[in-house]
């Protein structure tokens, strides 16, 4: 295990249990919590405050901000930025008294996808690669790759590039 932390750095005040995989380069912050089977790639920056459920999926360079939990059955792929204090759900229909455990849905954060802070992405729903969901969004469907959304309910607003900046109409297939 020491040998396997000095490939990462872990602040004091944070916790990795036993069976996870950290990539080499991560950094995780303040007061987080990297619960057993959870997965997190090469080079990522995990902010203060950050659970990382054990069914969850990290890639590598991924941006975690500060206040985020990604709970079991989210997987996000490489270099999406998560901002401060988004949100993923894994039931759509939570009560603390029915147990729905086997009922977590799963979402897919694809490739350069990034979510702006307070965001909420409601379980089951794929955001397509490099799209740009707004501050505060509420994502209850499927967003296509390189769409600006915001709103609640989140809608297509626009498009976007691959560094984030507003286009007139999505990026060709053939242009990438």
């Amino acid at each position: 295990m020491d040998e396997e932390k000095m490939k990462y750095f872990l602040h004091e005040s944070s916790y990795v249990d036993a069976g996870v995989v950290v990539g080499e380069g991560t950094k995780i912050w303040h007061f987080s919590h990297i619960m057993s089977g959870a997965r997190i790639g090469r080079n990522c920056s995990i902010g203060q405050n950050v659970n990382i459920g054990g069914k969850a999926v990290v890639g590598d360079e991924v941006k975690v901000q500060n206040n985020v939990s990604i709970y079991d059955e989210v997987l996000i792929e490489d270099r999406v930025f998560c901002g401060p204090s988004c949100v993923f759900t894994n039931v759509v229909n939570p009560r603390a008294f029915v147990e729905r455990k086997d009922k977590y849905r799963k979402t897919l954060v694809r490739e350069g996808a990034s979510i702006g802070a307070n965001a909420t992405i409601v379980c089951g729903v794929t955001l397509g690669r490099y799209c740009l969901v707004g501050a505060g969004a509420v994502v209850t469907r499927d967003v296509p790759d390189y769409a600006l959304v915001y709103g609640s309910p989140a809608r297509i607003c626009g498009w976007v590039n691959e560094a984030g900046e507003k286009v007139d109409s999505p990026p060709d297939e053939k242009e990438l």
